[in-house]
């Protein structure tokens, strides 16, 4: 194995030859150029949802009318990430008022079904796929809310992009083909075939994909209202397929269902303040993760050394023991956030890192008193959108309602089945989530918008790119084109508990030696097996009035200005 090992690393260094960029920057990885525009910029994981974002900003729509087209436009071309039967997450700079706001649209589990169900059926945990875990799709209700705060332009105008190529087509990119091909295991759901495999396969690179049903959906959410999705027609038509597949979700869960405006807490990493949204979603753990290396000299160490690339993997163990522990839905579990996020907390936290070893197991904090597609625009106001939104699982729980175009999501698998856990199953609770936004301020002012996409590489993903930025002083697209690390092995939310180190996956990019030098501390690698996320983000430049775009080099993301 080592000797295979060996010659992959050696075939890759030889293989990836430094550009002239590289060698003007210094780094050991290619790079692109950021983007600059002045009056608006877009930058999501697919160009035409990107075209969308400008189309709608260059016709006097707002950054939040600009995020939700995009939105809307990605659950057509790219429904192996999103769409509009899964959940939302957003931090919304307003230029106005000069503050950030934060919105939780996260569904709940159905009422009806409660943990003696799982229990009496001997479920150890809660499949990935068909009627159980369903929870309630909260997307459509976010889009509303930030409409209802920060839109100007109406629905219909909004959403027009997306049924355009809803009901007109659009061809079909390289990579989404390929994620299709891997979800076509979920043919064996009632009407998922119907809408995604209309040749009886998976439409392949450059085919002209049509749903004229999600066409029709859109058309009635911007003519009917949200209402018209929680209380009318559509909430009525996933109600009647769930109970036929034997599941749970009913009209009522949908009807009651409600988005929550929460305020974003954040940290101070070395003069810029990191945003994040609170549970239940993982956003805490980049914050804890960066409280820990900010007792570090990080800049000391360089970008790709095995000294940095220690640390960080070791604090990134030690956030996520407190993620599997404490990270719940607030209204179910009281969080103790501040002391999650103090100063304090991370310096005891720091103690146990050994600088020259790789632990195989960490215990979580102990309070002293208890008590992921992404996208991101912003407007010529110098409002700015973080927003987040998925299926989970790629394209979701498989169930697919009658004439609807879309998946619902799968987010009730991320439940704990254990009793008295903060994550333990519930009726009416939202379950962890993954999907997370990301916003840093400095001195009050709005700096980056940013996002990486990838379930329980987020925090991992995020705490990357702040570093980054900040200590080793990358412009906004290197920070998200340099190579990048994953540990996987943690414990979990759902009850898996870790004792055996994990395993750290790495992009091609990192040194032979530091690679090396990480096996020689005791931890577990494996060379470039995927699952390092997907990037977007804009800055804003104060001085020249300004925005940078960057978007992800590992999918089909783009970004672009007017």
């Amino acid at each position: 194995m080592r000797i295979t090992l060996l010659f992959i690393l050696i075939f890759t260094i030889i293989a990836s030859p430094a550009s002239p960029q590289d060698r003007i920057t210094g780094r050991n990885f290619a790079t692109r150029s950021e983007v600059i525009a002045r009056n608006g910029m877009a930058a999501t994981s697919h160009p035409l949802a990107t075209q969308a974002a400008i189309y709608i900003l260059r016709n006097g729509g707002s950054a939040a009318d600009a995020a939700i087209a995009a939105n809307a436009v990605l659950g057509v071309v790219e429904p192996t990430g999103c769409g509009i039967g899964g959940d939302l997450f957003a931090i919304i700079w307003d230029s106005e008022s000069r503050q950030l706001r934060g919105l939780n649209a996260s569904g709940r589990s159905p009422m009806s079904l409660t943990s003696e169900y799982f229990r009496e059926n001997n479920y150890r945990r809660i499949p990935s796929y068909g009627p159980l875990p369903v929870t309630v799709p909260g997307a459509v209700d976010g889009w509303f809310e930030i409409h209802n705060k920060f839109g100007i332009l109406p629905f219909d105008q909004i959403l027009a992009p997306a049924i355009h190529y809803a009901r007109e087509g659009h061809p079909v990119h390289e990579l989404i083909a390929y994620y299709l091909d891997r979800s076509s295991f979920l043919e064996r759901y009632p009407n998922f075939a119907e809408t995604f495999m209309p040749e009886g396969r998976m439409p392949v690179k450059g085919e002209i994909f049509r749903n004229p049903d999600l066409a029709a959906t859109y058309e009635k959410i911007a003519t009917g209202g949200r209402d018209l999705f929680y209380r009318g027609e559509i909430a009525h038509t996933i109600a009647g397929y769930i109970r036929e597949q034997g599941g749970f979700l009913s009209y009522g869960d949908m009807a009651a269902h409600r988005s929550e405006w929460v305020e974003p807490v954040s940290v101070n990493y070395r003069g810029y303040d990191v945003w994040q949204l609170p549970p239940n979603g993982q956003g805490l753990a980049v914050l804890q993760i960066l409280n820990i290396m900010e007792g570090f000299d990080v800049r000391r160490m360089g970008f790709g050394s095995s000294e940095y690339m220690h640390h960080f993997i070791e604090a990134k163990k030690l956030a996520f023991e407190d993620r599997a522990r404490y990270y719940a839905d607030t209204d179910f579990s009281d969080v103790p956030v501040e002391w999650l996020i103090s100063r304090e907390y991370a310096a005891e936290r720091r103690k146990l890192i050994d600088p020259g070893r790789a632990s195989r197991q960490y215990s979580p904090g102990i309070p002293e008193e208890q008590g992921t597609i992404y996208l991101t625009v912003a407007d010529g106001k110098g409002n700015m959108v973080s927003l987040i939104q998925s299926n989970y699982r790629g394209m979701g729980s498989g169930m697919t309602p009658w004439g609807l175009g879309f998946v619902l999501q799968d987010r009730g698998e991320s439940f704990n089945l254990e009793p008295g856990y903060p994550n333990s199953y519930e009726p009416g609770k939202r379950p962890f989530h993954t999907i997370i936004p990301g916003f840093i301020t400095k001195e009050g002012e709005p700096y980056v918008s940013f996002g990486v996409m990838g379930g329980g590489f987020q925090p991992q993903g995020h705490a990357q790119i702040v570093i980054n930025l900040i200590d080793f002083g990358m412009n906004l697209q290197e920070a998200g084109d340099a190579p990048r690390m994953q540990h996987s092995g943690s414990s979990e939310p759902t009850g898996e508990i870790m004792t055996d180190g994990g395993t750290v996956n790495i992009e091609s990019g990192f040194e032979w030696e530091t690679v090396r030098e990480l096996v020689r501390m005791g931890h577990r690698i494996q060379w470039n097996v995927g699952g390092f996320g997907g990037y977007q983000a804009i800055r804003y430049d104060p001085v020249n009035k300004v925005f940078y775009g960057a978007s992800e080099s590992r999918k089909d993301g783009h970004a672009a200005g007017w």
